[in-house]
């Protein structure tokens, strides 16, 4: 693809109430993370202006902290029904969920997202993740978290099991011919019988190939192991990079990796995440920022800081002292330790002063201006080369995306940076990936 043809990727990351850790308390701000007319509204908006995909992430524990009852990360819907709700009252936009590797089974997961993939018509996306949240392992028989290693080592293998089933069947495998009584041809069904470190499944999966043959497969780490995996399988990451040049980095080393894999820069996607506050001035966009940051409680930005440095807490630590040195974790993710570490470092932040940096963007880059200033930068990370889009953190539901489609998308398609209408049905489609062949029915 020529750099004069390129065009961005937008994803519309959808977090209960938006993803100021404060924004439930704002009184424009629906509260209730369970109001599913939020959540249709967003996706309706998202649609509209041509997004490429939505993006729920999860979390299979309640954070239970000392400070958790300040805020509204206690209660969510799961991804995949909310999703499916969602592919309802949609007809284009991409629908991309999280599950996890780490506390999930191979076959409940691909049977799910191919469902998905077919209810929305091909518009399905599985985040693959190893789960950063260490609460996580006592909801499914554990004492303490799988260690970094080890969740790669089974993730690598999960994805290796689900893609085999999403591959049980050859795309005419179905005749469904009333005359003869043949519903599928059997000599189009491939029996995956994997046997493995981790997993033992037979297979086949009971539902046909999906419509995009495979969902998209996203990945979101980036840390030494994730970007291996990543190399290896994803076809879309979504990173948190605090800097242009870190970010140029992260890009040309992943896309640097995918040959090793037989693999084109082609069919990776990266779409670094970024906090955007949009207004018609930049006053008015710091305005907006800063009524959010006025709520946030002090102890609660830092138990979020706590959560995103690995699981550590943190509450015992005088606020205006320094961010104590923490071990490497091994829970967490090791990739947004080192970037919060170095942002603290960086700009001299005391531990209060770092957990009301991130309330808004957890470490993502963050956008607080005019349509044309968010629209320069984006562009800038775009034509050099250190995004190929961006997953949009916005403070609040609805709200936020409303101002970023009414601002900021109007700027980038004047640019020709952004498309003006879907040219395709499926999420691969509007991604630029190929509909990856069945290798066992070649």
């Amino acid at each position: 693809m020529s750099q004069s043809s390129r065009q961005l990727s937008l994803g519309a990351f959808l977090m209960a109430t938006g993803h100021h850790v404060a924004a439930w308390r704002h009184p424009d701000v629906p509260a209730d993370p369970l109001d599913f007319s939020v959540y249709r509204r967003a996706a309706q908006v998202a649609e509209a202006a041509c997004f490429d995909a939505l993006f729920v992430a999860d979390s299979v524990a309640v954070f239970d902290d000392k400070v958790a009852s300040h805020t509204s990360r206690s209660t969510y819907f799961e991804p995949l029904t909310l999703l499916s709700a969602l592919a309802a009252i949609t007809e284009r936009i991409g629908l991309v969920g999280t599950a996890t590797t780490t506390y999930n089974e191979p076959y409940h997961v691909a049977r799910k997202f191919a469902s998905l993939d077919h209810l929305s018509g091909g518009r399905c996306g599985w985040n693959l993740v190893t789960s950063d949240a260490a609460a996580e392992a006592q909801n499914f028989g554990r004492d303490e978290h799988l260690g970094h290693a080890e969740r790669y080592v089974r993730a690598r293998e999960f994805h290796r099991v689900v893609t085999g089933l999403w591959d049980s069947w050859a795309d005419d495998a179905f005749l469904r011919d009333k005359a003869s009584g043949r519903f599928y041809d059997p000599d189009k069904l491939h029996v995956l019988d994997h046997r493995g470190e981790h997993f033992q499944v037979r297979g086949p999966l009971n539902v046909a190939r999906s419509p995009q043959g495979r969902p998209v497969v996203v990945q979101a780490g980036s840390s030494e192991a994730g970007r291996e995996l990543a190399a290896e399988t994803a076809e879309m990451v979504f990173t948190a990079q605090a800097s242009l040049e870190s970010a140029k980095t992260f890009y040309a080393d992943l896309k640097g990796r995918l040959g090793r894999f037989g693999r084109d820069e082609n069919a990776l996607r990266i779409m670094p995440g970024v906090f955007v506050v949009a207004g018609q001035s930049e006053s008015e966009a710091k305005e907006k920022f800063e009524a959010f940051q006025e709520l946030v409680e002090p102890q609660v930005g830092v138990a979020l800081l706590g959560r995103m440095l690995g699981n550590f807490d943190l509450s015992e630590y005088p606020l205006d002292g320094p961010l104590p040195e923490l071990p490497l974790t091994d829970s967490g993710q090791r990739s947004r330790q080192q970037l919060l570490t170095e942002l603290a470092g960086a700009e001299s932040l005391t531990l209060g002063q770092l957990g009301r940096r991130i309330a808004g963007g957890r470490g993502h880059y963050s956008l607080i201006g005019t349509p044309r200033q968010i629209a320069d930068t984006l562009q800038a990370w775009f034509e050099e080369r250190a995004a190929d889009g961006f997953n949009v953190l916005v403070p609040h539901l609805p709200g936020g995306l409303e101002d970023f489609a009414a601002l900021v998308v109007p700027e980038l398609q004047r640019r020709g940076l952004f498309r003006r209408e879907y040219r395709g049905r499926t999420l691969r489609e509007h991604l630029g990936l190929a509909r990856p062949n069945n290798p066992f029915f070649a």
